[in-house]
């Protein structure tokens, strides 16, 4: 699994979180340690990831300590719900409906799009992800701020607002982000993605190490052995999965990870 799920992260470019979590449920192991113990897994593989891209200057680190703030907020508070539903003894219900109903409706989104790209691609137009002229309703809000390296000038609440929501989202369902965070750093905040994966990927380690910490001190569910395990075959399969999606066009790579994901939120809602 650490393997399959290695070769897929390498091969996308994502974390591969919202994968493991539903593949360890499935297989017997409780949601919950399941949730805890691949944050620390993301973790892990964030690490390299993010010293390679700041080692190639392509991050935006004032953006990424901006993510930062709402992040470890966000995840503080999906430790904190974490917990209250444990007591509640809701947990695992409200893990597989939250799996179900983001997979899918992630998947169903990522599928039209990448549909979309390659009919326009067929047509002989070009595929547009970031237009730099055009703006949302989101750059209207105040409390503006300029990030010279990603060349946007934002409001922060939209960039705080989008932190908390991933720090939440890992902190509850063991997902690192990746697959979310990095389409709404390009669609709403329109920023380059010349930087994107590489601030994603800093977000994405701080609130996962963060997660991984809280759930080990206050719900004592981090299984040391089974992340080791799934962090050795996690960081050979991404070698090959790299090489993999290296020879692959943009557009069918995003079909196929849509596909991919709306599978699993079946596979899910099968379960259930």
């Amino acid at each position: 699994m650490g393997l399959a799920v290695g070769f897929i992260s390498g091969m996308f470019g994502i974390g591969g979180g919202f994968l493991m979590t539903p593949l360890l449920i499935f297989i017997g192991i409780l949601p919950s340690v399941s949730v805890a113990t691949v944050s620390s897994h993301i973790a892990a593989s964030s690490a390299s990831s993010a010293i390679s891209y700041w080692r190639r200057k392509a991050m935006d680190i004032p953006l990424a300590m901006m993510l930062l703030v709402g992040g470890i907020v966000g995840t503080a508070g999906g430790v904190w719900v974490f917990q209250l539903l444990r007591s509640a003894d809701l947990l695992d219900l409200v893990i597989a409906l939250s799996y179900v109903a983001l997979l899918s409706i992630v998947g169903g989104l990522m599928v039209i799009e990448a549909v979309r790209a390659i009919v326009r691609s067929y047509q002989g137009y070009p595929v547009v992800l970031r237009r730099p002229g055009s703006h949302t309703w989101l750059h209207g809000l105040p409390l503006k701020v300029r990030f010279k390296r990603s060349k946007i000038y934002v409001s922060a609440i939209p960039v705080l607002g989008i932190g908390f929501i991933i720090g939440f989202l890992g902190a509850l369902m063991g997902i690192g982000g990746g697959f979310l965070l990095v389409p709404m750093l390009i669609y709403f905040l329109r920023v380059p993605t010349a930087t994107v994966i590489g601030t994603s990927m800093v977000l994405t380690l701080v609130t996962m190490a963060s997660a991984t910490v809280m759930h080990a001190a206050t719900n004592h569910l981090v299984d040391a052995v089974l992340a080791l395990i799934l962090m050795v075959g996690g960081v050979i399969g991404a070698q090959f999965g790299a090489r993999t999606g290296a020879r692959m066009r943009g557009e069918r790579l995003r079909l196929l990870l849509g596909l991919l994901v709306f599978a699993v939120g079946l596979r899910f809602a099968y379960e259930l």
